[in-house]
């Protein structure tokens, strides 16, 4: 996500569906108290949610 990636480019690399990923990102969103993608990335970086989980891929 914080690549700049589309929801379906995201989706395509997790390998789950589109709607999977819009969930999660508004699950995400309702946890931080955001109303937008920027005010999560900030929180996400603030929460330390962007550490990198094993395999090296991001958790956020």
């Amino acid at each position: 996500m914080l690549t700049g990636l589309t929801d379906q480019a995201l989706a395509t690399q997790l390998r789950t569906s589109l709607r999977t990923v819009q969930r999660r990102v508004g699950h995400l969103m309702d946890i931080a108290k955001v109303r937008t993608r920027i005010q999560l990335g900030f929180q996400a970086a603030r929460r330390g949610w962007l550490e990198a989980s094993p395999g090296g891929h991001r958790t956020a």
